[in-house]
């Protein structure tokens, strides 16, 4: 598999191994095959494993992270990195400063391990402009309260670096690209109709801006790791649960036929297409891919090895969604 640079994080597998999946939040998967996943994203040459407290069911509290504790009893193998997730919205900062350790504190105890490469923040930021809305902090609050706890977890080596969860509000995002001290990494919606599907909750007067995310962080030497390459499905064959027509993943993938016509002349899966598109995009270090068993895994491996689109390749998929080239 292909490695790219993480930022300053260094080398990392074009391909990052997802936590949703695994813990069945994308559909039904077993705990033999979810562990099974993991062994065969690592020997793909997959180097790091995105998890989160919240990803887990009601049978299964914290359950991505179990698995990490179970596959690997506290030793991973060399070279592999593991990402967890803490949220914090508006509160009385040290009640925030307290939620962020004791999450950390639970996350290690869960994956048996002393520390964790990467800490990032899975609540969204927003302007002080806006009033609150969950799922949001401030960002008068993400500077004054969560970037200095961030950088004493790494400074006391309990995380390696720290990030953003980089779907809240372009000028909140914005500003935390380009002021001192910078997040190590951000995940950012990288897909082929650009658009973060239900993550999206500030209205539709307001507008996302991923491209300039991935650019901004990019040209800062931040890390940048997409996220909702198949937006939550859209950009599948077939949807694996029912939604309402209002729905936004629905409506995307409504909007996707023509991306499932044009991999259906190529003989292929509209995911396998979707992968290949969101490996090719500039600005995106490593792809996180939401699997929940190995024949999804296998998938993206191969849509991986199968290399980058070519420009002309990257304009008829682009075509085929609508969008103007």
């Amino acid at each position: 598999m292909e490695n790219r640079v993480l930022g300053p994080l260094g080398s990392t597998s074009a391909l990052t191994l997802g936590g949703a999946g695994i813990a069945g939040c994308w559909g039904p998967t077993s705990t033999d095959e979810a562990l099974a996943t993991i062994e065969a994203a690592v020997d793909a040459g997959i180097s790091l494993l995105d998890v989160a407290p919240s990803y887990e069911t009601s049978q299964a509290p914290r359950e991505a992270e179990r698995l990490v504790g179970a596959a690997f009893n506290g030793r991973l193998p060399s070279g592999v990195r593991v990402l967890t997730k803490v949220s914090v919205e508006d509160a009385d900062p040290e009640a925030i400063r307290a939620t962020i350790r004791e999450s950390l504190e639970q996350s290690l105890q869960t994956m048996r391990l002393d520390r964790v490469d990467i800490l990032v923040h899975h609540a969204y930021l927003r302007p002080p402009r806006m009033p609150y809305l969950p799922p949001t902090l401030s960002y008068d609050l993400y500077r004054r309260v969560l970037r200095p706890e961030f950088e004493a977890l790494r400074e006391e080596k309990l995380i390696g670096a720290w990030g953003l969860t980089a779907t809240g509000h372009p000028e909140a995002v914005f500003s935390a690209l380009g002021e001192e001290p910078l997040p190590q990494v951000v995940q950012s919606v990288t897909n082929l109709l650009d658009s973060p599907g239900s993550l999206w909750n500030f209205g539709e007067a307001e507008q996302p801006d991923n491209s300039g995310t991935r650019r901004r962080a990019s040209e800062a030497g931040i890390g940048v790791m997409g996220i909702r390459a198949v937006q939550a499905g859209a950009l599948t064959d077939a949807l694996d649960r029912t939604l309402p027509p209002d729905d936004p993943d629905r409506h995307d993938f409504d909007r996707a036929g023509g991306l499932r016509a044009l991999a259906t002349r190529r003989g292929e899966s509209a995911a396998f297409l979707a992968y290949r598109y969101a490996l090719s995009m500039e600005s995106v270090d490593t792809v996180v891919i939401g699997v929940k068993n190995r024949e999804e895994l296998a998938e993206c491996v191969a849509a991986e090895a199968a290399g980058r689109l070519s420009p002309d390749e990257m304009q008829e998929v682009e075509r085929s969604a609508g969008r103007s080239v």
